[in-house]
């Protein structure tokens, strides 16, 4: 990704435009982590889960988190949607798990333990910062692809009376270069979710309990809709999927549970009480005006 965001600007520009290209990604990086998870949060409506609250589950993480070597332990926020779905937003040193309400109403606490593990693998690999570079560079990618055509329609005239010549590689950049760079960040985040269950299935040592979860996660949904539209939750092609297809992904755990497990599992404390304020959620997920879906 960043060798056809380099090519692109060297393009443009020359090796000046590729020296400010490195600045202003280096500068990005810098501001962007900052302002990202505490924007993304508020987007979803996420408070913070005392450990008065939920004590199972801040203690699950607390272990998680001492297993995985991370600086601090990550803070656990509620989101109050009746989806079933879990992410994490921030880096290392600071890092926030948002849980739905739907998400802890569904699954037991082996299966919440796994499901925390493996966004505890997504902070110890450091997925967060390498999927902000890849999006940083895809972002990037599509702005100059727009500067290209507005140039190449404000030059146009000259292009049809042949004093400008247009070069091959020019063209296609600006018509395969987003397209391309979103195929690499898909891809790039399947195989994070690859790595982030294996950290999972090695931080808990019970692969099953998290394949359990994504089997239960894959069933959400009303009756009808799973018998008369299966794939309604999933509609993407493979190739276009954030993450791996849940069967593959619960084929592997399967897998490495047949293996000896290389640490020893976790306590199984008896389940977490929810906490009085989750007696009321939002309505059903929909589309809301900042374009996200929950």
């Amino acid at each position: 990704m960043a060798l056809i965001v380099g090519l692109c600007a060297w393009t443009l520009w020359g090796a000046e435009g590729l020296l400010w290209g490195v600045i202003g990604a280096f500068f990005a990086l810098l501001v962007t982590p900052a302002i990202a998870p505490g924007l993304i949060l508020s987007l979803y409506g996420a408070t913070p889960l005392s450990p008065e609250e939920m004590p199972n589950i801040h203690s699950v993480l607390e272990e998680l988190s001492r297993r995985a070597k991370l600086p601090t332990v990550p803070s656990i926020c509620y989101v109050p949607s009746r989806s079933v779905n879990a992410f994490t937003v921030g880096n290392r040193e600071a890092a926030a798990i948002a849980l739905t309400d739907g998400m802890l109403r569904t699954l037991n606490l082996r299966e919440l333990t796994n499901v925390l593990a493996h966004e505890v693998g997504h902070i110890a690999n450091n997925d967060l910062w390498i999927m902000g570079l890849a999006d940083m560079m895809s972002r990037m990618m599509t702005i100059m692809s727009y500067f290209s055509f507005l140039l190449l329609t404000l030059n146009m005239p000259l292009v049809l009376t042949g004093q400008v010549v247009i070069p091959w590689l020019f063209i296609l950049l600006l018509m395969f270069g987003p397209t391309i760079m979103s195929f690499l960040q898909l891809a790039l985040s399947r195989s994070r979710e690859f790595d982030a269950d294996l950290s999972a299935a090695i931080l808990t040592g019970d692969p099953r309990g998290l394949a359990s979860a994504l089997a239960k996660l894959e069933r959400q949904g009303r009756f009808w809709e799973n018998l008369f539209l299966p794939q309604q939750h999933i509609p993407d092609p493979s190739l276009l999927r954030t993450h791996p297809p849940t069967e593959e992904r619960i084929r592997r755990l399967i897998d490495l549970a047949e293996r000896p497990p290389a640490r020893a599992e976790l306590p199984r404390p008896p389940a977490a009480v929810l906490p009085v304020r989750m007696r009321r959620v939002d309505p059903p997920p929909r589309r809301r005006w900042s374009g996200l879906w929950y």
